[in-house]
Order: structure tokens, then C-alpha cells, then sequence
């Protein structure tokens, strides 16, 4: 009877065991659920303190001791929900998360812009993916949603929980200033299924990811940290084209979604109200119409695309109101706070609600562990955050995102042994793809070209370049952020139209930076490999070389002659 018993208790165990794991993958379901651990915790807090764990700080190792000690002294003293990383390194971002987990009496959830990785903001320390134009011309989304499990490990071995990622933004508007290269493609479905496979990744591996910017900030002309860029689109385009991905994703369990900085009169008609802080865009399209039930959190506070018209605390309070979990970076913490508790009792904002999105910030603090919190280990830090399967990762997206358009016949015919010339533009010096090309050819020359190159050096160029039997026009962006347009002259505009037709030309480029470059069509093989990273740099020359086929696809249309999904 005993030994029926045990068995009996073992087997509903295991019976709860199960429920509780297949509860916590549906995280929605999960946030919005009662949990012992969050009522214990929430009835510990005061008043403001359950306010201040809405709120978001923001955190740097770069900027030195005294503002990490100030950061200090704000989650000790308002005891605030968590922070906002930003760059530093990782062992000093380890040693002060530390520090701060142990002045805050409820765990701080910490998150982080990592686009790309925790590259995008520890670039000299740690790696960085793809961008995620890059990733939209990758065909195998299983390798997206494998980096996106990468980027959860580097998360949790550096301790951090939430990161704003995917961009989920369509980018139509090419002229773009704020997304471009962070968007997936300029189309719908293409954005939808990568930014699934990279959120499915992180959220199981154990992060929370966050989808941005709702509605939709593809095809805005103004940087929304300078401004308030104003989207004059009617609802129906709103949503047939920029927010299908979120519609679409919140079926799919999308776990959080940030909301965006900018002015939509045909979702809210009030005078230069920002999408972040509209009731009727937040609560009433996000929450009411799509039926989300995740996280809501704002873009920055700190932003001018916010605080331009609502100064003072102002747009703090508006968030709050307008139905939001978190807020990110709020000029004033401690005078949002005091702000937010006045508006409750003056009745402008009701103190269930904001209770019951307490408890979400709290339900998902339990979903990632946070109950059970242990410092991190800073031991071998560098070394798993640099480990050899994430770069190996890092390069099978970089080769899966080559693309090759008009065709592959120069790539087919070229031979190591023939006479090359490798014409350089925006370098001053070798880089990884001059490197591999030197070491691979036998008989090549490099030149390298910048605007400072005078005219008659140009034409020697043109000249000695023509007398070669393979030619490579290499065209690199180093800025660190790659933009639409590519800084040219008109002289070596036209040394390009002059050696397009007989050469393979490679793009280290935004894509959209192509349309810049007149006659380049006239190519036979045009490389496109949308970054300057070295890992883009390798893949282009192994891809000349013929070790490997390549698969990419444009994601996005540049011109008439190079429309979306090209790819050879």
C-alpha cells in the first residue's frame, strides 16, 4: 500500500512538474497568471516602490566609477525594476549587476539592446551576428532561430533577461535614418518569418524578447531620439503593411512588444501626441483590437520624439496611462514616480491596473528564474562569450546571406592563376577580403581608392586595371553603421561605370547604397554582402573563390534592375 502510495505521489509530481514546464513555454499565458512567489513579493513593496518596478534605469561601465556608484544610489533609493545596458565591458557590466542585485530588494530584470547581439553594444569584447538586413536575405530560418538561441546563452552567461529584439519594422522608405540595415527587408511576410525564427530562438532559450517599434517605423524620414517623425498613412495602410508582423506575431506568441515615438493622426487624432504614449494606440489598437497580452514597454523616455511636447515628468505619466508595463529610461525616475503616485490619487490613473501590471513585471521575473538569483561568475568570462560554435554560426549566416545577382558567370570562369586586379574603393589598406584574395591568386595587383585620389591617378588606374584578365571592384563602408548612401566623388563614380562591365563587383555596403552607383548594373556578377564585418568579408572572397554556392536573396528592391528576392 505503501510502496502504491509513493508511486501515486511520485506520478502527480510528475504530473505538476510537466504542467508547470508546459505553462512556462506559453510565457503570455504565464505573465498573466497567479503565482505564490509574485503575491508574497508584490505585498512587501510600498506604494512606490510597486510603481518604481515599471521603470527602467539606465546602465554603463564606460562613462566611470562615479556614474556607476550615481546608478547605485538610484536602485538602492527608489528600488527601481531593472536597467538598460549600455556599453562598457563585460567583466565591469558583470561586477555591477552584482553590485545592483544586491541593493534591490526584488531581483532587477536587465535589459539590453542586442540587435545583433551583445556586439551592438561590447563590439571590441564580445561578437556580433548579422545585421538583420543581412539576415533577410538568409533562406534557411532555421540558422536565424539557432542565433537567436546563441544570443540567449551569451544573455544568461552575462546575466542579462530582456533583450529589444527583433526589429520587426518593414523598411519601405529607403531613405530611412533610424532603421535600414536593423529591418529584415522591406517585405511583410519575409520580416514576419525572420523575426519569428530569431524571437522563437531567444524566448527558448530562456530570454525574453521584445518586438519594436509598434506600429511600425519603416517608413519615416526622422530619427525619433532627434524628433517626432509624423506617419500620415491611413489606418487601413497601417495595417495591411506595418503592422502585420506584429498581428501576426502576437498569434504566435510574441512576449513583449515596444512601442514607438511618433505622431499617427489616423490612430490618434490629439495634437503631436507620440505613439508611445496614446491610450488609444496602446491600450486600444495593441491591447483591445490585437489582443495582446504580453508586455508592453516604451521606447526611451529620455528620447526628444517623446519629451518635445510633454515635458517635465509629463510623458512619463501619459505611458503609464496609456496601459504600459515598463518604461524605458524616464528623464527622472524618482520624479516619474512621485508623479505617477499623484495621478493615481487624483483618479487619472487606477491603482488596480497598475497592480495588475506590477504582477506581470513580476510574473516574468519568476519566468526567468529571478526568485532563485545568484551572482555571475566572471571566471573564463571572455572566453564563452567568444566560444567557437556562435562564431562558426556567425559564419554559415554570412555565407548564407551572400547574394549574387544578374548572374554567376564570372564567379564560374574565375581562375587563381589568370592576371587580377582587385580595385579597391573606401579602404586605404588591406582588409580580411584583400588578404584571402592576395594569399588565393597568383598574379594579382591591388589598388586602393579614396576621394583624395586625384583625377590623373585615376586614369592610370583605369589603364593598368583594363590589362588584366579578371578584375574585382571591392566596395567597402566603414562606417560602423552602414548607411543608404555611399560617400563617392564624381570621379571615381565614374571610375566604377567604366570597370563594371568587365568586373565582379562586391558591395561591403547597405544595399540600398547600389542605387548610387551608376552603371554598375552593366556587371555580369554583382556580390552583394551588405556589411563590412570581417565575417562578411570572408564569406564574399570563399564565395569568388567557389567554396561554397551561393543562396542569398535581396531583401528589399534597390531599382529597377535589382528587385526583392534577386539572388542567383
Amino acid at each position: 500500500m505503501l510502496k502504491k502510495l509513493a508511486l501515486v505521489v511520485v506520478a502527480l509530481t510528475s504530473s505538476i512538474s510537466f504542467s508547470q514546464a508546459q505553462d512556462k513555454k506559453d510565457f503570455v499565458k504565464y505573465i498573466n497568471s497567479p503565482h505564490t512567489w509574485v503575491d508574497s513579493v508584490f505585498n512587501t513593496l510600498t506604494p512606490k516602490e510597486r510603481i518604481a518596478q515599471l521603470f527602467l534605469v539606465r546602465a554603463h561601465t564606460n562613462l566611470g566609477q562615479r556614474y556607476i556608484d550615481s546608478v547605485a544610489q538610484v536602485v538602492k533609493n527608489e528600488q527601481l525594476g531593472g536597467l538598460v545596458v549600455f556599453q562598457g565591458g563585460p567583466v565591469r557590466h558583470v561586477d555591477m549587476f552584482n553590485k545592483y542585485q544586491q541593493l534591490s530588494k526584488v531581483p532587477l530584470l536587465i535589459t539590453f539592446d542586442g540587435e545583433w547581439g551583445l556586439g551592438m553594444r561590447l563590439p571590441d569584447s564580445t561578437l556580433s551576428y548579422p545585421y538583420q538586413m543581412t539576415l533577410g536575405a538568409v533562406q534557411n530560418d532555421q540558422l536565424i532561430y539557432q542565433m537567436g538561441q546563441e544570443v540567449a546563452k551569451d544573455f544568461h552567461r552575462i546575466g542579462m533577461h530582456f533583450n529589444f529584439a527583433p526589429v520587426v519594422d518593414i523598411n519601405n522608405n529607403p531613405k530611412n535614418p533610424v532603421i535600414g540595415f536593423r529591418s529584415f527587408g522591406d517585405n511583410k511576410e519575409n520580416v514576419t518569418r525572420k523575426a519569428k525564427a530569431y524571437m522563437d530562438g531567444m524566448m527558448n532559450g530562456g530570454i525574453i524578447s521584445s518586438l519594436k517599434h509598434f506600429p511600425g517605423h519603416g517608413d519615416t524620414d526622422v530619427d525619433s531620439h532627434h524628433d517626432l517623425p509624423q506617419l500620415t498613412f491611413s489606418k487601413d495602410r497601417l495595417e495591411a503593411l506595418e503592422m502585420f508582423p506584429f498581428k501576426e506575431l502576437i498569434k504566435a506568441g510574441a512576449p513583449a512588444i515596444m512601442v514607438a515615438h511618433m505622431n499617427i493622426p489616423s490612430l490618434d487624432p490629439a495634437p503631436n501626441i507620440p505613439s508611445s504614449i496614446s491610450r488609444p494606440i496602446v491600450t486600444g489598437i495593441l491591447r483591445e483590437e490585437l489582443g495582446f497580452r504580453g508586455l508592453t514597454v516604451t521606447d526611451a523616455m529620455d528620447m526628444n520624439g517623446v519629451k518635445k511636447f510633454f515635458p517635465n515628468g509629463e510623458a512619463d505619466v501619459m505611458a503609464i496611462i496609456a496601459g504600459h508595463d515598463l518604461l524605458e529610461i524616464s528623464e527622472n525616475s524618482n520624479r516619474a514616480i512621485d508623479l505617477v503616485l499623484q495621478a493615481i490619487q487624483e483618479g487619472r490613473i487606477n491603482q488596480a491596473d497598475v497592480d495588475a501590471r506590477v504582477k506581470k513585471v513580476l510574473a516574468s521575473k519568476l519566468w526567468l528564474g529571478l526568485d532563485h538569483y545568484k551572482d555571475v561568475n566572471t571566471t573564463n568570462l571572455y572566453g564563452e562569450l567568444n566560444r567557437t560554435s556562435a562564431k562558426q554560426l556567425i559564419d554559415q549566416l554570412a555565407e548564407a546571406s551572400v547574394t549574387v545577382l544578374k548572374s554567376t558567370d564570372k564567379i564560374k570562369v574565375f581562375k587563381k592563376s589568370e592576371k587580377t586586379a582587385i580595385v579597391n574603393i573606401g579602404l586605404k589598406s588591406p582588409a580580411a577580403f584583400q588578404q584571402i584574395m592576395a594569399d588565393a591568386l597568383s598574379d594579382e595587383t591591388q589598388y586602393y581608392i579614396s576621394d583624395e585620389t586625384s583625377k590623373d591617378e585615376l586614369k592610370k588606374i583605369i589603364k593598368e586595371v583594363k590589362r588584366n584578365k579578371q578584375i574585382i571592384l571591392a566596395i567597402h563602408d566603414t562606417r560602423s553603421r552602414p548607411r543608404p548612401q555611399f560617400p563617392i566623388n564624381e570621379e571615381v563614380q565614374n571610375l566604377v561605370k567604366k570597370l563594371a562591365k568587365k568586373s565582379i563587383v562586391t558591395f561591403f555596403t547597405n544595399p540600398y547604397a547600389m542605387d548610387g552607383f551608376k552603371g554598375v548594373q552593366k556587371s555580369k556578377t554583382i556580390l552583394v554582402a551588405y556589411q563590412n564585418d570581417e565575417f562578411m568579408q570572408r564569406a564574399a572572397a570563399k564565395a569568388i573563390l567557389g567554396q561554397y554556392v551561393t543562396t542569398g536573396k535581396l531583401p528589399v528592391t534597390i531599382n529597377k534592375h535589382f528587385k526583392y528576392a534577386a539572388g542567383k
